[in-house]
């Protein structure tokens, strides 16, 4: 009997060193290969993620209901409403103009001072003119008279109208809208009253000056007697476009006279665009060198004009005419033929769908936008309004509280995996 058969215990057989040394390799390769599957299973891993689509960063904006206004937004120019140049009345040599553009005169004030020339020279057709003038003056005078009655009766019925339309609309029933109407009504007759006021007053000029032509030729005088030429009106002197000394003939411009207080602003636009401005519509004026001003349109002259635009071509525009609604306080530096921009008002809308114009693309024969759905882009065809350089209105196809891709770039596409930046 053996030492472990009598010590009564299972023999377990102990490894041997070339045994243990045979295992060890056997682990190693194992663990080498899975090492070696491991690596190539990540390096598939990271290949086809490398090669999947990655989302494309974009910049995204909010469908929402806001206040959205369109307009026409042009250069132009104030100007004196009524002015009026004063001319030589006969011939004959004219005594230097001592005043200067911006000096203030009354009406009757001396403007300048015509002698007669040496010889003075009298015959039947001069005088003939001088009465005719007289004649022309005389049936100016009656006709101005007539359109100022006509206008001062405009004026107090613009002015009970507005009384009438404002109690209505305090009542309800009348609009702010029509409170507008008859409130622009108003300032309309108002300017026009002024101007026929200003009308007359010219044409009491013009008779006084052609009756006293015709009586300093019918003096034939040679003693020097000097022709005063007096100011048909208050104002200032806005130009003086003969200074010097010299002979002058009948109808010679001399002096401009107006009221730099009573200022309008005339605005060119494109004939496409003078289709869309309304009377009464509201005007925003900046650029002038101060606060920016409100003014009202008055009028769109019913004769277009050719011009050519800075690329040199040729343009049909028509002048817009504004009236100046803000206190002369606000607007006293400003001054004839001043530059202006105007911004007019076409279109408005407090509670309007809209989007950014940067969102929204032509797409055939419509126009479309890339809707926000989730992380995908969709292509979303709409329907749009209006539009400004800034936003868009939508009629149809989106609503409040979507989102919109911004600048979609040529890697936008429909149904591409986007994300906000």
């Amino acid at each position: 009997m053996t030492e472990l058969e009598a010590s009564g215990h299972d023999a377990v057989p102990r490894p041997t060193p070339k045994r243990s040394k045979k295992i060890g390799r056997t682990i190693s390769r194992w663990l080498k290969r899975a090492l070696l599957v491991a690596l190539a299973v990540g390096g598939i891993a990271a290949i086809a993620k490398s090669l999947m689509p990655k989302p494309v960063p974009v910049d995204v904006a909010t469908v929402a209901n806001g206040p959205l206004t369109v307009t026409v937004d042009e250069d132009g120019k104030a100007r004196v409403k009524d002015r009026y140049v004063v001319s030589a009345p006969l011939s004959g040599r004219l005594a230097r103009i001592e005043l200067d553009p911006g000096d203030e005169v009354k009406q009757g004030a001396i403007l300048a001072r015509i002698a007669p020339l040496a010889p003075p020279l009298l015959d039947a057709r001069t005088k003939s003119t001088a009465e005719a003038r007289v004649a022309a003056s005389t049936a100016a005078k009656r006709q101005t008279a007539a359109q100022t009655d006509r206008a001062t009766a405009a004026l107090e019925f613009a002015k009970t109208e507005s009384v009438r339309t404002r109690k209505l609309v305090e009542t309800g029933a009348m609009t702010g809208q029509q409170l507008d109407q008859a409130m622009l009504a108003e300032r309309t007759a108002t300017a026009d009253a002024e101007s026929a006021r200003f009308a007359q007053r010219v044409a009491d000029y013009e008779l006084q000056m052609a009756v006293a032509t015709l009586g300093h030729l019918d003096k034939r005088k040679d003693d020097g007697e000097q022709l005063d030429v007096p100011s048909p009106v208050d104002g200032r002197i806005l130009n003086v476009l003969n200074r010097s000394e010299g002979a002058v003939q009948p109808g010679t411009a001399l002096v401009e006279v107006g009221d730099p207080r009573a200022l309008e602003i005339v605005i060119d636009v494109l004939t496409s665009d003078a289709v869309k401005i309304k009377p009464g519509a509201l005007v925003t004026i900046d650029r002038w060198g101060g606060e920016p001003i409100e003014g009202r349109v008055r009028l769109v002259e019913p004769s277009a004009f050719t011009r050519l635009s800075a690329l040199g071509v040729e343009e049909q525009r028509v002048n817009a005419v504004i009236d100046l609604a803000a206190p002369v306080e606000q607007w006293g530096t400003l001054g004839d033929g001043y530059r202006v921009e105007a911004h007019i008002r076409v279109w408005h809308d407090d509670a309007a769908l809209k989007v950014p114009a940067s969102a929204v693309f032509r797409h055939q024969d419509g126009w479309a936008l890339y809707r926000v759905d989730g992380k995908i882009a969709r292509l979303q065809p709409v329907t749009i309004g209006e539009r400004t350089a800034r936003d868009v209105q939508i009629l149809q196809g989106m609503d409040a509280g979507m989102q919109v891709v911004l600048h979609p770039s040529d890697r936008v596409r429909d149904g591409v995996e986007i994300v906000a930046r």
